[in-house]
């Protein structure tokens, strides 16, 4: 039998990843993208043609849509990753972040429940949830979030356990910390780095303005997270699971190997901007990983440092073929 995977946002870092993972492990895949004026779907653009790639238009704030789609499709696993997912956006839009974030998942989750259809539900959860909570955090550490969008996915996550535990759905959430890519979105500290990185190695730019730089991160590498994801719902159990490194860098740290590895002394080039700084700060987030790796067989094999390393030559690679050196 062939397996039927919903992702939403399928177009994201995330949601690319899991669909190669899914297509390779023989899955049909079906992705929930947006309806807009332009195509925002590069990140998927290299799994085309492929028959068992299906896209449907729709969003997590068309709670009808949910229903006829999940209906329509009859999944084994769905994958929520669609949402508004900058922290500092969060606070400029935070009524949107709540709709897409929070009450998107109630909707999705309704939706399984209104098509009364037996599948594995994955919430994507996220350490910002422990904001302010010291680290090391793991799942049984208390919530705390700074952010609007921290705030919306505790939400999520709650009612999550909740639609578990009050009919008996398979769900799980991931509490996934920090995990980068040359997918990562632009805006996304570690990916603005190391594209100003290239564009500083190649002339293009000649700074990078940054805010805090003394935040502490526990940084992976975005394909081996997805892997987590896909394990989480094959176990025979539902539970909650953080995915991490378990190691902790600063902004600072991230910053002086990126440039190092285009030969470059970070402190030549960035300039301190107040303009990025959050309204309220999540100091630490470091995660413990020991009970994906004891129960799933998960671990993190790529940290920060290697990230770092990766990404900026990713984005060299990339940046030199746009200006054509």
């Amino acid at each position: 039998m062939t397996k039927r995977a919903f992702i939403t946002g399928i177009t994201g870092q995330d949601g690319s990843y899991l669909a190669e993972l899914l297509l390779g492990k023989g899955y049909e895949v079906h992705g929930l993208v947006r309806r807009a004026s332009t195509l925002n779907r590069g990140r998927i653009d290299h799994l085309h043609p492929n028959s068992e790639l299906h896209l449907h238009y729709g969003d997590l704030t068309d709670g009808v849509g949910l229903v006829n789609l999940i209906r329509e499709i009859e999944p084994h696993e769905v994958y929520n990753l669609g949402a508004q997912s900058h922290v500092k956006v969060s606070f400029e839009m935070p009524e949107y972040t709540a709709s897409t974030d929070a009450v998107g998942t109630l909707r999705l989750l309704e939706a399984i429940r209104a098509a009364d259809i037996d599948c594995r539900y994955y919430q994507a959860s996220t350490s910002e949830m422990f904001g302010a909570t010291p680290p090391p955090q793991n799942e049984a550490s208390p919530f705390y979030p700074r952010s609007p969008y921290g705030a919306a996915k505790l939400y999520s996550h709650w009612v999550t356990v909740n639609y578990r535990e009050a009919y008996d759905l398979f769900a799980v959430s991931g509490i996934l910390f920090n995990h980068e890519s040359p997918r990562r979105g632009e805006s996304f500290v570690t990916r603005k780095i190391t594209l100003g990185v290239a564009a500083i190695k190649l002339g293009v730019a000649d700074e990078l303005h940054l805010g805090n730089l003394e935040a502490v991160r526990d940084w992976g590498y975005a394909p081996e997270y997805v892997e987590g994801m896909w394990r989480m719902l094959q176990h025979d159990v539902p539970q909650d699971y953080v995915l991490a490194t378990g190691k902790g860098f600063s902004v600072r740290q991230f910053c002086e190997a990126a440039f190092a590895q285009a030969g470059l002394d970070w402190e030549d080039f960035v300039v301190y901007d107040k303009q990025f700084e959050r309204p309220t700060e999540v100091d630490a987030l470091i995660g413990d990983p020991s009970k994906a790796r004891e129960v799933l067989g998960w671990e993190a094999q790529t940290d920060a440092m290697a990230l770092a390393r990766l990404m900026v030559e990713a984005d060299l690679e990339q940046m030199a073929r746009l200006i054509g050196t």
